[in-house]
């Protein structure tokens, strides 16, 4: 039988899923904590009279989220006593982050920067890895919340997820920035520790809104843990204490790795790690140089605020949604292929806006494109990954697929400046080695495109 391709409208209404509100709520939840350890924190920094380098210094907590693969099996496994039984697996460890977030800012609301520096440090880094910690178990309660077989529902939900995460980020960023503000104007010395416990308010609504969001019944989940225990314990011939215990430890942090080979078979799951690792890496050395290359190339700081924030936002949340509808109808994988080619292409834009010299239209519109095409490739990568991983060992496996891509961008793209200076400042070059840097990606996408075992290609 063949199946009747979906129209726009069709595509367009699945975004009425009750379902994708409550994703867009936990993006948000994600989005919320950069507020407070990115723009709230370095912004209180700045105008305690702290230096640059300090400021700059204080993002080494953001390192924790590369990380947070690593304690993704206890959250797969491990019951949160007392909460789980009320709320639920996912849910229990979502809000018992968000407390410990909010007695953060309850620490902070009493701390002076000048005086207690080390402390207000590691109370954000306690923020951090909360905050770390709680992506791992929203991204799995976001998966979980779309079944198996939709595959157009989780393409939504991924577009819904990008969305709600910046929203989180952006408007908790307002709102931060116009209390703070309301209440120096109003004479408060301490302006900023009363805003930390304005936001948490904001943390106790969402908290409020977490309970609408509903957590599917898993009782298959844990069984297939237990059924892995017991192939260990077979392995290790006997059982006692000691095995039961190595047997318990192995299928907690074995097990998700395991499933994910055993399902694709080692070379497909291979080609996927290939792939995952290398897809936007290209982006990822022209995001890190761009605003370099702005100033050298001559554009204002306005412009740049103008062009590449205020108007990329819009066209951030547009093209996200887009994007997904692009992935219902074509398929996760066709998005793929497109938002590997649209990022090649416009990188070859910035190519000739570095060759030509400064033109204000042709910036935009290479910023313009480049956001349209992250968005594509955000919400394609995101849906990619999302049916690709086991229910049994969802954080996990998300987790630890989110964190090889970004290992690959963070590692690699940590050598763009030297590659333009090794280029004596030649962008245009530069650029173009950028658009070249996503055809292994898209090579390895191909010879695996008919063998991942996905409902939606």
């Amino acid at each position: 039988m063949i199946e009747k391709k979906q129209s726009w409208i069709d595509s367009l209404l699945v975004y009425r899923d009750i379902r994708m509100l409550r994703i867009l709520l936990l993006g948000a939840i994600s989005g919320f904590p950069w507020v407070l350890i990115a723009s709230s924190l370095s912004l209180w920094l700045k105008e305690e009279g702290l230096s640059r380098s300090t400021i700059g210094w204080a993002g080494l907590i953001f390192g924790v989220y590369a990380f947070n693969y690593l304690w993704a099996p206890i959250i797969d496994r491990i019951q949160i006593p007392l909460l789980t039984k009320k709320l639920g697996h996912r849910r229990a460890w979502i809000v018992l982050m968000q407390i410990i977030i909010l007695l953060s800012l309850v620490v902070w609301s009493y701390i002076n920067p000048t005086e207690n520096l080390a402390l207000i440090i590691s109370v954000g880094l306690i923020i951090a890895i909360a905050s770390a910690t709680q992506d791992i178990t929203v991204d799995a309660l976001r998966i979980e919340q779309i079944n198996e077989n939709e595959g157009k529902s989780m393409a939504a939900g991924a577009a819904m997820a990008v969305v709600g995460w910046w929203t989180g980020y952006k408007l908790g960023g307002v709102i931060a920035l116009f209390t703070a503000e309301f209440f120096e104007n109003m004479g408060f010395t301490n302006y900023w520790q009363t805003t930390f416990l304005i936001l948490g308010i904001v943390i106790i609504l969402m908290n409020i809104g977490l309970m609408f969001v509903q957590e599917p019944v898993e009782t298959n989940r844990q069984s297939k843990q237990r059924e892995t225990d017991k192939i260990i314990k077979g392995k290790l011939g006997s059982n006692n204490v000691i095995t039961n215990f190595i047997a318990y430890i192995t299928g907690t942090i074995g097990g998700p790795i395991i499933s994910f080979f055993k399902k694709n078979g080692f070379n497909i799951a291979m080609g996927i790690l290939g792939f995952v690792f290398l897809f936007k890496i290209g982006e990822a050395f022209l995001g890190r140089m761009s605003i370099v290359f702005y100033k050298e190339i001559g554009f204002s700081k306005g412009q740049i605020a103008i062009y590449s924030k205020t108007l990329g936002w819009i066209t951030t949340v547009v093209f996200t949604l887009l994007g997904g509808i692009f992935a219902m109808r074509s398929g996760t994988i066709k998005t793929m292929f497109v938002a590997g080619g649209f990022m090649a292409a416009t990188n070859l834009l910035f190519a000739v806006l570095a060759w030509t010299g400064k033109s204000e239209w042709l910036f935009a519109v290479a910023v313009i494109a480049d956001d349209i095409s992250a968005a594509f490739a955000t919400v394609a990568f995101v849906a990619f990954i999302s049916l690709l991983v086991d229910r049994t060992y969802t954080a996990t496996q998300y987790a630890l697929l989110a964190s090889i891509g970004t290992a690959g961008r963070t590692t690699l793209a940590s050598s763009s400046g030297a590659l333009v200076d090794w280029l004596n400042g030649d962008w245009g070059t530069f650029f173009i080695l950028t658009a070249i840097m996503v055809i292994p990606s898209l090579i390895f996408l191909w010879f695996i495109k008919d063998k991942i075992k996905i409902s939606a290609k």
